[in-house]
């Protein structure tokens, strides 16, 4: 099980690590996102977001160990589950834009607002999560949504992981 959760994470750091890269490369629509200079179009944006969602439930299905029964009910809850994360993660990558257009010239009044607009979105993400256990518990035991649940915060911390290499700190010398 942990050599497969291992060799999942790999797979999304390098693919999201490699999506990253190519964002230097695309010409039009383009938002900074760190301190090189690089950018990145929404239409780089959206494609990233895509190959996540389908690592997402690639590395989700590697490991777990589903009967056939299990299966045809909790990939249903899943699905449902990435939709309402989908609506939220939305609202994530307009405050990443927002942001990183700017970090550099970035008010009080605009931090203030980062702040809060982050701080909400964790907590609206933490109470999805929350409100999908009882759904996954109907149908898999505790500990398979246990698991489930390690996943799907190790796959986003890993996210987190990866954008925070990758977004500037704010100018606070000004």
């Amino acid at each position: 099980m942990h050599s497969k959760t291992l060799q999942a994470v790999l797979i999304v750091s390098v693919l999201f690590v490699f999506n990253l890269s190519m964002f230097a490369q695309a010409p039009q629509n383009r938002v900074a996102v760190s301190d090189d200079d690089a950018t990145v179009t929404d239409q780089d944006i959206e494609m990233l977001r895509e190959d996540l969602r389908a690592q997402r439930k690639q590395i989700t299905a590697q490991n777990m160990t589903l009967t056939a029964d299990e299966a045809t009910k909790f990939w249903p809850i899943f699905d449902q589950y990435r939709q309402e994360a989908k609506r939220l993660n939305d609202d994530r990558w307009a405050l990443i834009k927002d942001y990183a257009a700017n970090y550099k010239s970035m008010t009080d009044a605009q931090a203030q607002d980062y702040i809060a607009r982050s701080n909400a979105f964790d907590q609206q993400l933490l109470e999805l999560r929350m409100k999908y256990v009882p759904l996954f518990e109907r149908v898999i035991s505790p500990r398979k949504a246990a698991l489930w649940y390690q996943i799907d915060r190790r796959i986003d911390l890993l996210i987190n992981v990866q954008l925070s290499g990758r977004i500037p700190m704010v100018d606070a010398s000004r």
